[in-house]
């Protein structure tokens, strides 16, 4: 698992500096492809485009906000939010991310699997 330096200097000091690290090892560990930077001011996960990022990070619980979560493929029980685009999954201490390990792994997976798609060629 490759951590991005400035991801790395981004996460200390932050009141769940714990929980949001957690959370990190699980979607990193996840699927290979699956990488790390800081951009808009926080830790945003992309695998052939933006994934998801840590969102209201100064709180003492976690966040994590699916950029496109809608057209991730799947039922995901813990994934908040309707509608075509953001989706949510929020954790409250890092026993609760051990708890959707699974769950995120597979959300994980499933992103990386349709990014790297052969996309259909257009007609001219």
């Amino acid at each position: 698992m490759k951590k991005d330096p400035a991801a790395e200097k981004w996460f200390a000091g932050k009141p769940a500096e714990a929980i949001l690290r957690r959370v990190r090892e699980v979607v990193l560990g996840a699927d290979p492809r699956m990488s790390e930077g800081t951009k808009y001011g926080t830790v945003m996960f992309h695998c052939s485009g933006d994934f998801a990022s840590f969102v209201q990070h100064n709180k003492k619980t976690v966040s994590l906000m699916f950029n496109r979560g809608g057209i991730i493929p799947g039922k995901y029980p813990h994934m908040e939010g309707e509608g075509r685009q953001v989706r949510f999954m929020r954790f409250e201490d890092e026993r609760e991310v051990d708890a959707r390990k699974a769950e995120l792994g597979k959300i994980v997976v499933a992103w990386c699997e349709l990014m790297s798609a052969p996309r259909a060629k257009k007609k001219s």
